[in-house]
């Protein structure tokens, strides 16, 4: 494939010539099918039928009908209605049957040709027409909102040759969109085809990081979808919080139903959420289930948690053919089975490390007398005495001696008005 990028003179390939050759060459890990059957004699890696990948995840399946050595990773010029369009070989071989039919490609399909390998003027209109994709879909969308259109579009992709685009969109509802192709044949002066996608399927072309911290399965390895419903997070005791249960799409998440079936069959060796145990001084109700330690939650009250006793699945089994022979065990637990203890911490936080709040500054008392020189406080004197306790007491002594002088005082004037009346 270096030798499309490379001149006729034989110069040797830039940098960021190599750098487009590698990423060709890697395809896209949702959409790569490894050729097991490549190195195995007999005639079975020969097959005139090949598989081209274009933009994301549009595929297709054209005839090399002229017998031309391809291998995967070669870009190659293919038929197109009108023109021809440029994509990346990703298999070859037998295998190709077997991809055509999983995609139910039907034997009397009329299947395209391939032209030839892609020269270096198919390459580099290629490269021109992809440039136009982000502003092409920018303008588009002001078109379809100019137009009070309810719908979004969310990709654009051009033909290799460039004349042709087609537009990927989301719409909840039909949408007339006679005219908006009419003015965006106008304005891009190419040949328009309106697509529709759905909200998972738009996921997919963008891609994007998932709560859990790695790429959206969608666009990195899923290659179809399946509905989600409800009942999977019920199975799984998954909060039903809207929330957490969507995903990038807005829809309930893929994941889901991954682990669905091992729940669905780890729940069938544990007993009913309806099933009572009945015991000596009490009847008890279900209350949770710990699926990963086959351990069930039992409460006194059917509506709120009270007298919680947690025992094994084995154990309600037991007392659940024991209520059937018409027999109640003293208590859920068996005998000699203890609470589980809490667990003791290693060491105590005896000087208040671990608190959060050690750093803020505490709030200061405020001193009734108040002090008038803070700034010596806590400063040692000639005597050795902290500043402040000298002043906190010469302030103690002035105020008893002003008030035995406020007492004299009245008492004279008391004195004074007797004789008079």
């Amino acid at each position: 494939m270096a030798n499309d990028i490379i001149n006729d003179n034989n110069a040797t390939p830039t940098a960021d010539e190599n750098k487009v050759t590698q990423e060709r060459k890697c395809p896209r890990g949702k959409l790569h099918c490894y050729n097991w059957l490549e190195d195995v004699p007999g005639g079975f890696a020969d097959f005139d039928i090949v598989e081209v990948q274009f933009k994301n995840t549009r595929k297709g399946f054209y005839k090399n009908s002229t017998n031309i050595p391809l291998e995967i990773g070669d870009m190659v010029a293919v038929e197109a209605s009108p023109g021809h369009d440029i994509g990346q070989v990703t298999l070859i071989g037998e295998l190709v049957k077997l991809q055509m039919k999983k995609a139910n490609i039907k034997p009397d399909t009329e299947i395209k040709r391939i032209f030839r390998k892609a020269k270096q003027s198919d390459l580099e209109k290629y490269e021109e027409a992809k440039a136009k994709e982000n502003d092409t879909m920018i303008r588009s969308r002001k078109i379809a909102e100019a137009l009070n259109l309810n719908m979004k579009i969310g990709d654009v992709e051009y033909q290799g040759d460039g004349n042709k685009a087609i537009f990927y969109y989301i719409a909840d509802e039909r949408v007339d969109f006679r005219q908006l192709i009419k003015d965006l044949a106008e304005a891009f002066r190419v040949r328009i085809e309106m697509k529709q996608i759905g909200a998972r399927q738009e996921a997919g072309r963008i891609g994007g990081i998932g709560p859990c911290g790695r790429p959206l399965c969608c666009s990195s390895w899923m290659t179809n979808f399946v509905s989600v419903a409800t009942s999977a997070a019920r199975y799984q005791d998954i909060s039903m919080n809207p929330q957490k249960l969507a995903g990038q799409c807005a829809k309930l998440k893929c994941c889901l139903n991954f682990e669905v079936d091992a729940y669905a069959e780890a729940v069938k060796h544990l007993p009913g959420k309806d099933v009572r145990l009945e015991t000596a001084d009490a009847t008890y109700f279900h209350f949770k289930t710990d699926i990963f330690k086959r351990s069930i939650t039992y409460s006194t009250d059917k509506s709120i948690p009270a007298n919680l006793v947690t025992i094994d699945a084995q154990r309600a089994f037991e007392i659940i053919a024991m209520n059937k022979n018409g027999e109640k065990p003293l208590k859920l637990q068996r005998e000699g089975d203890e609470e589980p203890k809490a667990q003791v911490k290693e060491f105590g936080d005896i000087v208040g490390q671990d608190s959060l709040t050690r750093f803020d500054n505490k709030k200061k008392k405020k001193r009734k007398g108040g002090n008038r020189e803070h700034h010596n406080e806590g400063q040692p004197n000639s005597q050795g005495r902290p500043e402040g306790t000298r002043n906190n007491h010469n302030n103690g002594d002035l105020r008893r001696k002003n008030n035995r002088n406020r007492n004299g005082e009245r008492k004279e004037r008391n004195n004074e008005e007797k004789p008079n009346n």
